[in-house]
C-alpha cells in the first residue's frame, strides 16, 4: 500500500456513548437526578410527541452490531486500541447522544448550564487520554449567547478544544438561524480561537412528521431522508452572507452525503447569484464560499467522492470512519481507502489530502 502504510489517517467522524454513569461521575451528586429527570422527559415526549406512540427503531439499524459491542464504542484506552487496529492516526469523536439534547433549559431549568459544563467535562475527560489523537466535539449552546460565549473561552482556555459542534437546526429550537446579530458576537469569538463549527446530520423537527407516517417496518423512507434538511443549513450559512462576513470561521458538514452536492450548488445556488434573485452581503459563488470556508466528509461513497471532487476540488472533502455505525469501514478502513479511492479515480496526492491532510491542517494536527 506504499505511503498509505506509514499516513497519518484521520477520520473526521467517529462516535462514542458516553454512558449515564460516566457524564454523572462529572456532576455534583445533587444533580444525578436532574440529569435522570431530564433524560425520562426527553423519551417521553420523543414517545408522544415525535413518535406519536410508535415503537422506537432497533438499535441495529443505528449501530454495526460488530462495533457497537466493541470497547472503544465507550473507553477511551479501548478507543485508542481500536483506532489502532484500524490504522487511524486521530479521530474527531461525537457522542451518540448530543449532551445539548438532554442540558437544556426546557427539561433542566436553572441547573442547565452547570450540568453542560459537566457533559462537556466528560467529553473532556475522554479525550485528555490522548488530547491529539481524541478530538472532542465539544457541546455548544445557542440559547444563551453569553453563556456559550464562556464556555468557548473555557475550552479553548483549559481544554485545548479545537472544534466545536452546533445543532444544524436552531429554529428547532425556537431560535433565530446563524444569520441573526445576536450570533455575531459568538461566530466572531469562534473566527478568533481558531475552532472549527461541526454541523452533523440530525433529524430536523419537521421529519418526524415522515416518520408518523412511514409505513415501512425499519421506517427507511424516514431515515433515507435525513440529509435532505442540511441543504437549509448549508443556505443558511452561505447565501446570507453570514460566512463572507466571518471570512475565517470554518463550518465542516458531517454525514451530508456527497452526491446531490454538486448539483445543488451548480443547479440551484451558483446560479442564481446572476437570476432573479437578491442576497445581500454575498459576493462570491456559493460554490466558492464552500470550498474557502466549508467541507463534507464522507464514509463510501465513490461515485459521490468522483463528483464532489470534480466540483470542489480536494481541500474541501474529510473522510471518515463513522465508527460504529452502519456505514462504518472499521476496522478495515485502510483496506477501504485504497479500494474507494481507486474505484473514484482520485490521484494519490489529493487522496492524501482527504484522507490526512485537510483534517490534519484544519485540525492543527501537523
Amino acid at each position: 500500500m506504499g505511503e498509505l502504510a506509514t499516513e497519518k489517517l484521520v477520520s473526521v467522524d467517529s462516535h462514542v456513548h458516553f454512558t449515564d454513569d460516566w457524564v454523572k461521575a462529572r456532576l455534583r451528586k445533587e444533580l444525578h437526578a436532574v440529569w435522570d429527570d431530564a433524560n425520562k422527559k426527553a423519551e417521553e415526549y420523543a414517545a408522544k410527541v415525535l413518535r406519536g406512540g410508535q415503537p422506537q427503531l432497533e438499535l441495529e439499524d443505528f449501530v454495526d452490531p460488530e462495533a457497537a459491542k466493541d470497547p472503544g464504542h465507550f473507553e477511551p484506552a479501548a478507543k485508542l486500541k481500536a483506532m489502532d487496529l484500524d490504522g487511524v492516526y486521530a479521530e474527531v469523536i461525537f457522542p451518540e447522544l448530543a449532551g445539548a439534547k438532554i442540558a437544556n433549559p426546557f427539561l433542566m431549568g436553572n441547573d442547565w448550564k452547570e450540568v453542560f459544563q459537566g457533559y462537556n467535562n466528560a467529553m473532556a475527560d475522554f479525550a485528555s487520554h490522548d488530547p491529539v489523537r481524541l478530538m472532542t466535539a465539544y457541546q455548544l449552546p445557542l440559547y444563551d449567547i453569553d453563556f456559550a460565549i464562556k464556555e468557548v473561552e473555557r475550552l479553548a482556555r483549559d481544554k485545548k478544544a479545537r472544534c466545536v459542534q452546533l445543532t444544524p437546526f436552531p429554529s428547532d429550537l425556537g431560535l433565530p438561524d446563524f444569520y441573526d446579530k445576536r450570533y455575531a458576537p459568538l461566530w466572531s469569538l469562534i473566527e478568533e480561537s481558531g475552532l472549527t463549527i461541526l454541523n452533523h446530520l440530525d433529524l430536523h423537527k419537521n421529519l418526524w412528521d415522515t416518520f408518523r407516517r412511514d409505513p415501512t417496518p425499519q421506517k427507511g423512507i424516514f431515515t433515507g431522508l435525513a440529509w435532505a434538511p442540511l441543504a437549509e443549513t448549508i443556505c443558511m450559512w452561505i447565501l446570507t452572507g453570514t460566512l463572507e462576513k466571518y471570512p475565517k470561521l470554518k463550518v465542516l458538514f458531517v454525514e451530508p452525503g456527497l452526491g446531490w452536492l454538486p448539483w445543488f450548488f451548480e443547479s440551484l445556488l451558483d446560479p442564481r447569484m446572476h437570476q432573479h434573485y437578491t442576497f445581500p452581503g454575498v459576493k462570491r459563488p456559493p460554490s466558492e464560499t464552500f470550498r474557502q470556508q466549508c467541507g463534507a466528509t464522507f464514509m463510501y461513497e465513490p461515485r459521490g467522492l468522483t463528483e464532489c471532487y470534480k466540483y470542489f476540488g480536494p481541500d474541501c472533502l474529510y473522510w471518515s470512519t463513522d465508527f460504529p455505525h452502519p456505514a462504518t469501514c472499521w476496522p478495515n478502513s485502510r483496506k477501504q481507502v485504497v479500494s474507494q479511492f481507486k474505484e473514484a479515480g482520485i490521484p494519490e496526492a489529493d487522496r492524501i489530502k482527504i484522507t490526512s491532510g485537510n483534517a490534519l491542517k484544519t485540525f492543527g494536527l501537523g
